[in-house]
C-alpha cells in the first residue's frame, strides 16, 4: 500500500506540472527560421526578378512574330502611329492596310511584368522595328529597356 500511495502522490505531482517552451526555447526557434529566411528570401527574389526579365523577352518574341503576320496579312507594317493596338484592331490612322482580317491578328496585347504596354518604333532605331519594354524602371531610353534588339541577354 505504501508504493501505491507513493506512486499515485508522483503521478499526481507530474500531472499538475504544466508542460510547454520556455522562452528561451521559442527565442532560439524564432532565430533559426529567421536565418533561414533571410537564407531562401534573395534566391526567391533573384529568381522572381530573372522570370519577369524572361517573361518581357517572350512576349516581345511574341509580338515580333504576330507584327511579321500582320506584314504577311496586309503588305505592310504598322507605323508608330498606329502601334501594337494594330494588331488587335483595324487601324483607323493611314496608311490603312489592305486585307486586315475581321477578328484581328492577335486577341489581346499582353502588358510587361511591371503592368505597363510594350512600345513599337516603325521604322525602328534599331531595326526594321523595335517592339521594347521600358523595364523594370519603366523609363524608356534606360539600360534596362527590353528590346527585340537585345533578346538574347533575357533568354
Amino acid at each position: 500500500m505504501k508504493q501505491l500511495i507513493s506512486r499515485s502522490a508522483v503521478a499526481a505531482c507530474r500531472s499538475n506540472k504544466q508542460s510547454g517552451f520556455t522562452l528561451i526555447e521559442v527565442m532560439v526557434v524564432l532565430l533559426i527560421i529567421g536565418m533561414m529566411a533571410a537564407f531562401v528570401a534573395p534566391a526567391i527574389l533573384g529568381n522572381q526578378e530573372s522570370a519577369e526579365l524572361k517573361k518581357a523577352a517572350i512576349d516581345i518574341q511574341q509580338l515580333e512574330s504576330a507584327i511579321q503576320m500582320y506584314r504577311v496579312r496586309t503588305g505592310m507594317l504598322p507605323t508608330t502611329e498606329q502601334g501594337l493596338d494594330a494588331l488587335v484592331n483595324a487601324p483607323t490612322i493611314e496608311p490603312m492596310p489592305r486585307n486586315y482580317p475581321a477578328d484581328g491578328i492577335i486577341q489581346r496585347l499582353p502588358q510587361d511584368p511591371w503592368g505597363n504596354d510594350y512600345y513599337l518604333l516603325s521604322p525602328g532605331e534599331m531595326g526594321t522595328f523595335d517592339v521594347f519594354s521600358a523595364g523594370p524602371d519603366r523609363q524608356t531610353g534606360t539600360d534596362d529597356d527590353i528590346g527585340n534588339w537585345n533578346l538574347e541577354e533575357y533568354l
